[in-house]
């Protein structure tokens, strides 16, 4: 048995990319080993009813100095009390790495800690994730380790939140919704109202979408007759099992796709400025990624000067709804 800390902190879908490595060293050490987490309020809730997982440490603010930061304090006192027997660092940044330093571990790998070279055929950001932690696990256990998401009990949500027992999820957010800036990951509202006008003739649809995103989603109201409105209106480790129970899911490059991939349920990603062997929702042996796109010549360009000139965000708005609906009603 081993007790293992992993520091990441960040968006959502980082902190899926990484899951990986629960079950690596589930595999490796044995179940009984404790692994922790440090990271961020928000995305630390995907834990919530992991029993993998055994705490988690919330770090708000990651680039206050260990002085004046009552969480890096209280967790550099807890490790040099009981020294964990593994400590993995997923985060490249420099705001961390005095609190890596402080930390109090028999062995620590991962970033600003091993000199890592990762191949250049590794492009996917979970595949350089678990290069991290590829020394500390066989072979064997590193390649059948993916990202791997537990939510709220399936029956108790279901009946909770009435679910039928075949629908598919939209989810039209992204992370880049609130940002005084052009969406460029967004696809166009008009779009998104005939694409569940349409699928909602076929299936039933679920609209999900965060707490405090009114404004955007008042664009796609109302909606058609028999559409589940959960806007707003789910915790995240609920939203995981929501997306579990699904049949589907249909996003932009957002968080929500990163979940369904890491639960097994079909992915449609509709994906323009961002690389999508990079940073698009991840395909394992055991999930289904369709990567929707209009492939554009200047695509992808994603922190770019290209996408900086970009004033039409035209890669997005080149897939149309019928590009959309002939991948997914396949699936009927």
């Amino acid at each position: 048995m081993k007790r293992v800390l992993i520091l990441r902190c960040g968006a959502l879908g980082d902190l899926v990319y990484t899951t990986s490595v629960i079950d690596a060293i589930k595999l490796e050490y044995g179940e009984n080993s404790i692994i922790d987490f440090i990271t961020t309020p928000g995305s630390g809730k995907i834990f919530e009813k992991d029993h993998r997982v055994n705490e988690v440490y919330n770090l708000k603010h990651k680039k206050i100095p260990i002085f004046f930061s009552r969480q890096k304090k209280e967790i550099i006192k807890n490790t040099k009390k009981n020294p964990y027997d593994i400590f993995i660092n997923f985060e490249y940044g420099k705001q961390f790495m005095s609190l890596v330093d402080s930390i109090e571990a028999k062995v620590k790998v991962g970033a600003n800690i091993d000199d890592i070279n990762i191949p250049e055929d590794i492009t996917h950001l979970v595949d350089r994730s678990k290069y991290i932690f590829k020394n500390i696990v066989s072979d064997e256990v590193y390649k059948k380790s993916f990202p791997r998401l537990i939510g709220s009990d399936p029956n108790e949500i279901k009946s909770k939140y009435n679910l039928p027992d075949d629908f598919i999820i939209v989810s039209p957010s992204n992370s880049h919704q609130k940002r005084n800036i052009l969406n460029y990951r967004a696809w166009e509202n008009r779009y998104w109202k005939e694409l569940i006008s349409r699928l909602n003739k076929d299936i039933k649809v679920c609209i999900i979408g965060n707490k405090g995103e009114d404004q955007f989603f008042d664009k796609l109201t109302p909606y058609p007759d028999g559409v589940i409105d959960l806007v707003g209106k789910t915790s995240l480790v609920d939203l995981i099992s929501i997306v579990a129970l699904s049949k589907a899911l249909v996003a932009t490059d957002t968080g929500t796709a990163h979940i369904a991939s890491a639960v097994d349920t079909e992915v449609f990603a509709l994906i323009g400025p961002t690389p999508a062997n990079v940073s698009g929702p991840y395909k394992s042996p055991s999930n289904k990624v369709h990567i929707i796109s209009s492939n554009q010549p200047c695509s992808p360009c994603y922190k770019t000067d290209v996408m900086k000139k970009c004033k039409d965000n035209v890669c997005m708005k080149q897939i149309s709804v019928d590009m959309v609906c002939s991948n997914i009603t396949k699936i009927f």
